[in-house]
Order: structure tokens, then sequence, then C-alpha cells
């Protein structure tokens, strides 16, 4: 077989968000027996822009189709208006007689999906359904994808995120203030003020002996304004959006993270934070519960429980054996989700899609998340 020529469509590289983060993770860790090229359809910005990379993204797709030499589509879906964009791509894809690869990212795809006009949903569940493959990060999700948009259950793929695990763990032991640590966009989705209210609602000595540090754009004003509110200015940091580098190395200071989100798809600073052997404090939404065995490999929450969400805080920050015991049992858990392991499995299932097999669908150990 010659080397197969993907076209993979998606967020702009340079955006911030997971879905860009996969994509980067699969450009640099790919087979070198397949090349990928990869088309922004979105980015972030004014309207004008937004228009104007998406026009620019049809320019580019049409004219790879037109040059012949692309062999599986790729594309990636997060939700709203991304559900329309990426409809009119496959339907482009389909009068090529392209073999599309469906990858689902979104988080609120359900809530966004369900608000649009029934005559809109069905024409998308249509094109959709015509993809060669529909790759999904959790049973959950495809669990709604089968039963709301009607694709066949060999149709849908389960892959998880990957990660980049680092080799060296660092010594968690004996620390002198506990350090704990959002990752994501801030704002009311990723119960970025619960967090903050329940960080609040600690004892003041425990409060004494930890901090919290929030890193990730979007409504930091109004964090911050709810800080200064609650009096805790002190112990509260927001960076702002890190770039990896940066993200690497405060993960590699911090003792636990905190992800109290009201949806999920499978969050990659979850497994990023896991990978660092650090607990991890999150709720059961999305592909989460597939992932976090209570109290064994995670604590789990529920969303918008802030007194639950102070307990379990408080339970990490005054037991260092626990902590350190979580975090090794999470260590142990994305292993499997290692990128170099998740770019074989991705391309197992780009040789299944154009070796044409009926049976496609399933990527060798990609059917449930493994703990």
């Amino acid at each position: 077989m010659n080397q197969p020529n993907i076209v993979m469509v998606g967020a702009s590289l340079k955006q911030n968000g997971g879905i860009a983060t996969v994509e980067n993770l699969i450009l640099k860790n790919a087979s070198s027996q397949i090349l990928i090229q990869h088309i922004a359809s979105h980015d972030e910005g004014s309207p004008i822009h937004r228009i104007k990379v998406f026009y620019q993204a049809l320019t580019v797709f049409l004219l790879k189709l037109l040059s012949k030499k692309t062999d599986i589509i790729h594309i990636h879906l997060s939700d709203g208006g991304s559900t329309l964009r990426k409809a009119v791509i496959v339907l482009i894809a389909l009068m090529f007689r392209k073999p599309v690869l469906m990858h689902a990212h979104g988080a609120e795809f359900d809530v966004k999906y369900s608000k649009f006009p029934k005559l809109a949903q069905q024409i998308m569940n249509g094109i959709f359904r015509r993809s060669e493959g529909f790759i999904v990060l959790s049973k959950t999700w495809k669990e709604y994808y089968v039963k709301n948009l009607g694709l066949n259950e060999k149709q849908v793929i389960i892959l998880p995120n990957p990660t980049e695990l680092p080799t060296k763990i660092p010594n968690r032991k004996d620390v002198n203030k506990v350090k704990l640590a959002f990752f994501g966009r801030v704002g009311d989705r990723k119960g970025t003020f619960d967090l903050i209210k329940a960080f609040a609602n600690l004892p003041k000595n425990i409060q004494e002996n930890s901090e919290l540090i929030i890193a990730g754009d979007g409504d930091i004003e109004q964090g911050e304004n709810l800080v200064k509110s609650l009096n805790i200015s002190e112990k509260v940091t927001f960076l702002g959006w890190i770039d990896p580098q940066t993200r690497d190395a405060l993960l590699a200071t911090v003792d636990v993270f905190v992800l109290p989100s009201y949806n999920e798809g499978l969050p990659m600073a979850l497994l990023e934070a896991m990978g660092w052997g650090l607990p991890a404090i999150v709720t059961p939404v999305g592909g989460i519960p597939e992932l976090i065995i209570a109290n064994k490999n995670g604590l789990l929450v529920t969303p918008g429980n802030i007194q639950q969400l102070s307990e379990s805080m408080q339970l990490l920050i005054e037991n260092e054996n626990l902590r350190i015991e979580i975090g090794k049992q999470a260590r142990k858990t994305v292993a499997p989700f290692d990128v170099k392991i998740y770019c074989d499995r991705l391309n197992d299932i780009y040789t299944q899609i154009l070796q044409s097999e009926p049976d496609l669908i399933v990527a060798p150990g990609t059917q449930t998340i493994t703990q």
C-alpha cells in the first residue's frame, strides 16, 4: 500500500483548548507510514475573521480533493457552530467519494445540538451517518451518538484522548504548603467559581497550609472579583492561558488537580494531571466516570455541590499518604493513554477504512476506557 494521505480538518493548531492539543499530539507522533495534512476550519477572533478562516479552509480543502491525492478526511467535531461547518465539509467530501472519519470532542454537543431545528438535525444526522467511522471519547458518548444521531454501533469507535506521559514523577512528600491547581477555561461550565467558593469555605488553618492556582483563559476578571469579595486574594493566583512547557512545569510542582465541571467530553487537563501522578477531584460527567474510580484513582463530587467539593479538598490537603497513593493509581490508569499507543490505534483505524472492511470499526483496545 502506498503512503496514505490524510487530510485532517479541525481547530487552528494555535488555538487554546483540548481539540488543538489532540491535533498537535497526533501530528507530532503520527506514524511515518502516513502523511497527515492539517486544515484549520476555525480560529478564535471576530466573526469576520472566523468566516475568513472557514472560507480559506473550504478553498484549500477543495484544491486537495481536486488533486486526487487525498485518501481519508479526518474531521474534528466540537459543538454549536462547529457542527454546521463540519456538516458542510462532510457533504463536500462525500461528493468527491472520499471516506470520512469523524472525531467528536464537544463537551456540550448534546445541549447545543438539541437547540437546532428538527429539520436541521435530520439533515445533519443523515450526513454524519455517511461517515466511515465516528470516533467518540467514551462509552457514554457512544450511546448518545447512536441514540440521537442514528449512527450504527459498529460505526462508532471509542478512542479516549491521548496524553504525553512524563518519564519521571516528582517527589511530593513532606510539602509545607499543598498546592491545588485548576487547568481550563475559567467560567461556569468548568466549575471555576464553584471551586473558588469551595476553597473559601475551607477552615482558616487549612487555607493557611494551601494555595489555589487557576490556569486558563475565559472569565478571569469575574473570577478575580469573586476572589476579592471572599477575601482570599492572597491564597489564589490566576495565571491566564499557559503554554505546554509552562503547564508541565506547573504540574511538576502542584499536589492536587481540581476540575469541578458541569459538562465534559474527556478533558485533556485531567489526563495530563493524572499522567503527572496527581490526585484529581472531578465530577462524574461525560467520560470521566469511566476513567475515575471513586477514592481509588481520584475523588468524585457532584457538580455544583460546593460543600462536598470543599470537604474533598480538605481531605487531600490534610492527608499526604492518600494524595500520593491516589496519584500513583491515577498514573497507572492513564498509562494506556500514552500518545504513542494512541497513534498506533489511530493508524489501525485509517488502515481499516482504506481496506474497506465492513466490520471496521473497532481499533484494538478502543472499546472501553481501561481503568
